[in-house]
């Protein structure tokens, strides 16, 4: 037989219902104060957990949300602090990438302008017709072997086939066939004088090429009115014949070592 439930006056009211009565007679007894007129200790103390465990809840909710607020403003300081940081190491990056560009700008500058000097230098600079030779025959030399009775240049010793340079920057007036200089290259400087090479075996410009100084113009040789091979080098101050000056001196005027 199944068991069924009290009714009507026998019933035993809910815990709802009792705790709500609770809290109306201590509210009633505070008002007037007659809190100690319970009827039993135990009423007291039932009232005494209800107010209890209300504080409680309030202090806890006050807790807890003064911590989230707590956690939420140290959370945006440190998202602050992260995103100062990124800022500052990108400023940070990008300082020393233009003070990289800036340094690899003036050490390209300054290499540029020492080449341009170098090569000004170069270019201003003389060398010998003939690499680590020596002058077999000097200027103004006498004898039968020269129309007009004298040398008008120098010989630089040299076998047939040895490289003959341009002695410093100009360019070429003449390249060919000269007469008794045999096949011969002129060369107007850049200082306003003529420079002349004789006697070679092949010509390796062309009129109106520039030439730098050291740069290889022929190869040396026995044309023309000779009675062997070397190189006859001639400086005038003018294209005309009858204008030499001594090679030599013109040449250590301008720094060779002859």
């Amino acid at each position: 037989m199944a068991f069924t439930r009290a009714t009507g006056k026998h019933r035993r009211p809910s815990r709802i219902t009792r705790r709500t009565a609770s809290a109306a007679r201590v509210a009633a007894l505070t008002t007037t104060g007659v809190i100690a007129g319970f009827a039993t200790p135990a009423q007291a103390a039932d009232a005494s957990v209800e107010q209890t465990g209300l504080t409680q809840a309030v202090t806890l909710g006050e807790s807890i949300a003064d911590k989230i607020d707590a956690q939420a403003a140290a959370q945006q300081q440190a998202a602050e602090e992260a995103a100062a940081k990124k800022k500052a190491a990108e400023e940070k990056r990008k300082a020393e990438a233009k003070a990289k560009r800036e340094r690899e700008a003036k050490e390209r500058a300054a290499k540029e302008r020492a080449a341009r000097e170098a090569e000004r230098k170069r270019l201003n600079s003389y060398v010998s017709p003939i690499a680590g030779s020596y002058v077999s025959t000097g200027y103004k030399a006498g004898g039968s072997l020269w129309s007009s009775g004298s040398h008008t240049g120098v010989d630089f010793h040299a076998a047939s086939g040895t490289a003959v340079r341009a002695v410093g920057s100009g360019t070429v007036v003449t390249a060919g066939w000269g007469g008794s200089y045999g096949y011969e290259v002129v060369i107007k400087m850049n200082d306003g004088t003529y420079t002349q090479y004789g006697h070679l075996s092949s010509i390796t410009v062309s009129v109106g090429q520039t030439v730098t100084p050291g740069q290889r113009i022929a190869l040396s040789g026995a044309t023309g009115n000779v009675t062997g091979a070397h190189l006859h080098f001639e400086v005038r101050t003018a294209e005309e014949y009858g204008s030499d000056i001594d090679p030599l001196t013109y040449l250590r005027s301008h720094g060779v070592k002859v």
